[in-house]
């Protein structure tokens, strides 16, 4: 089954090195990365604001836990926000793209 996780990031070059050791380690499939983005947020008792750039992560549902703890290592921020997801749809051929990569995943971990 699909998953997907979302995560904003300080900039565009910390989300393009997460992204590409996540590929790399073959926890997820496809990482779009979607620019700029103006994050609005509650943060230790006070209201702020910052530009951030938006990631968007493809999956599968097998490997969403081992793909979310990672991306928490690998994320520059102290406590960075990470939101995985099961996807209730997805198309035919995403979904067997996605049951191949975790296939791929539980066999180089062996």
């Amino acid at each position: 089954m699909a998953a997907l996780i979302w995560c904003p990031f300080p900039d565009e070059e910390a989300a393009l090195a997460a992204g590409q050791v996540l590929l790399e380690e073959r926890l997820v499939a496809c990482c779009n990365i979607l620019g700029s983005i103006t994050s609005l947020f509650a943060w230790q008792g006070e209201t702020s604001r910052s530009l951030e750039t938006g990631a968007l992560f493809k999956t599968d549902s097998a490997i969403l836990a081992a793909a979310v703890a990672r991306l928490e290592k690998l994320h520059p921020y102290a406590e960075p926000a990470i939101l995985g997801w099961h996807c209730d749809a997805a198309g035919e051929a995403t979904g067997t793209w996605l049951v191949a990569l975790a296939e791929g995943a539980r066999h180089e971990s062996v």
